[in-house]
């Protein structure tokens, strides 16, 4: 099994990923360019068999058509996306699994907040967990809006009780690359953070195009503010809930996710 992660260069900085299974069957995972990702299963010599969509957003399915036209291959959604992904015929429940190979399978999460039809990917291995397509909820060093559909309250509890409890190893594989604007945001409200100031040293190497980066639990837990809600290190803004002692996990999600809209 193999996890390709393609940045695509789009002006919203989206990755496409494509997983392929050892007997050369590959699933896309929101493509951004139908021609481009079709080519790039035909690199890896492998077949398509399927298309999946974390959510509805057009920039997450504007390669579907292209693909479903040349392979007649299903598309995978969420349940409410139905009337929202015009090719989309094969919706997710939670606790849904597609088959990749022998020893790979991929299970659907429900992950509301971004929009009410988003769901993540959790990619088993050999009966492990060993990462997580997360499209628009979790970023690396960061979570998603919630203005298009969404809600922030909403997306609080899902990061707690689908991301928090995941264990650390597992790897993060996020729908955009918002790394060096997410880490300017963490060390604006998390000054001291030397782990965030670490890695915004090393993305100013990374060649996207070439060697994409990907983040652990373990990582994120240091650099995203989102799931470092209890640290003494955050410093909000007066009227922000600014007091350590009078901040809760909840309270404090909902000012971060207020101050990261403008940031």
């Amino acid at each position: 099994m193999r996890v390709i992660q393609h940045y695509t260069g789009s002006k919203l900085r989206n990755f496409t990923y494509f997983i392929v299974g050892n007997q050369g069957h590959a699933f896309i995972v929101d493509p951004w360019d139908g021609e481009e990702s079709l080519e790039k299963v035909k690199q890896e010599s492998a077949l398509v068999k399927g298309v999946i969509n974390t959510h509805e957003h057009w920039d997450h399915t504007r390669g579907n058509e292209v693909i479903v036209k040349k392979t007649d291959c299903p598309v995978y959604a969420h349940p409410r996306a139905k009337g929202k992904v015009k090719e989309a015929d094969v919706f997710m429940n939670d606790g849904e699994k597609i088959v990749i190979d022998n020893e790979t399978e991929l299970m659907a999460i429900d992950t509301p907040g971004h929009t009410f039809a988003h769901l993540c990917l959790i990619l088993f291995h050999q009966g492990r967990i060993e990462g997580v397509f997360t499209g628009d909820t979790l970023f690396n060093a960061g979570v998603g809006n919630c203005h298009n559909g969404g809600d922030p309250e909403t997306l609080f509890q899902t990061i707690e009780e689908k991301f928090q409890t995941l264990d650390d190893h597992v790897r993060v594989y996020p729908g955009h690359e918002y790394l060096g604007n997410n880490l300017g945001f963490t060390l604006k409200y998390e000054p001291g953070n030397e782990e965030a100031k670490s890695w915004q040293k090393k993305y100013e190497s990374i060649d996207w195009e070439n060697s994409p980066q990907t983040t652990t639990i373990a990582e994120e837990k240091k650099i995203n503010l989102f799931l470092r809600l209890e640290s003494n290190g955050i410093q909000l803004p007066i009227g922000h809930e600014a007091t350590q002692v009078s901040r809760d996990r909840k309270n404090t999600f909902l000012t971060l996710r207020e101050l990261r809209n403008h940031w």
